[in-house]
């Protein structure tokens, strides 16, 4: 069975347990206890990811790390209709270009997230402020999107792409990053949350309406 390690308030660890559960893919949790504890720095787990970052996902004899990575690899094997991450050239490199941007988005609003609850240091207006900046390019390409009748980042169907960016949009009113401004991302938030087999984080989203 897959085991991923995972901390319940981790976006980056619940966008798989998202997707594994709309995949209906049966895995088990290893629990690390990120805060306060600081597990993934330990040696124990250092030996599994010399980068002391979560997630990591086993399957087998297969290891792998980055939640980006993660998605590619469930959506590859486990979609059997390949319609989260379809085996297109031009498809792929779109889905490619949109994991980029979740990444960036981690950097910015999770980052102000980890701030505002765990007490990061950073120069958190720079990292809000790149935030909004993000968020503005996300909320126009949405709109842009919808006039011509397609209502996901990627692909005129739901994607990696957009459980990858989810979760952090999704929460970045708890890094004092409001979405008042950006219409087409909130309709987008509701989209995702009406998908089949969505599941909320640990009491954060609600269920699917």
């Amino acid at each position: 069975m897959i085991k991923l390690y995972n901390y319940e308030l981790s976006g980056n660890c619940y966008k798989l347990r998202l997707l594994m559960n709309i995949l209906n893919v049966q895995y088990e949790t290893v629990a690390i206890d990120f805060y306060p504890g600081r597990e993934h720095k330990s040696k124990r787990f250092l030996e599994i990811n010399p980068f002391g970052q979560l997630p990591v996902l086993e399957d087998g004899e297969l290891r792998l790390r980055d939640a980006q990575a993660i998605l590619v690899y469930l959506a590859a094997k486990y979609d059997t209709e390949r319609t989260w991450y379809p085996n297109d050239p031009a498809a792929m490199g779109k889905i490619a270009m949109w994991l980029s941007v979740a990444d960036d988005i981690t950097r910015t609003a999770s980052a102000a997230r980890l701030h505002d609850a765990l007490g990061y240091v950073m120069d958190i207006d720079k990292t809000r402020a790149d935030a909004h900046a993000l968020f503005r390019i996300i909320d126009e390409h949405l709109a842009d999107m919808e006039v011509i009748g397609q209502q996901w980042l990627a692909l005129d169907r739901p994607t990696i792409a957009d459980i990858a960016c989810f979760p952090y949009i999704a929460m970045s009113h708890e890094g004092d990053i409001m979405r008042d401004d950006y219409p087409a991302i909130r309709r987008w938030i509701e989209r995702v949350r009406r998908l089949p087999g969505f599941v909320g984080m640990s009491g954060i989203f609600a269920p699917t309406i």
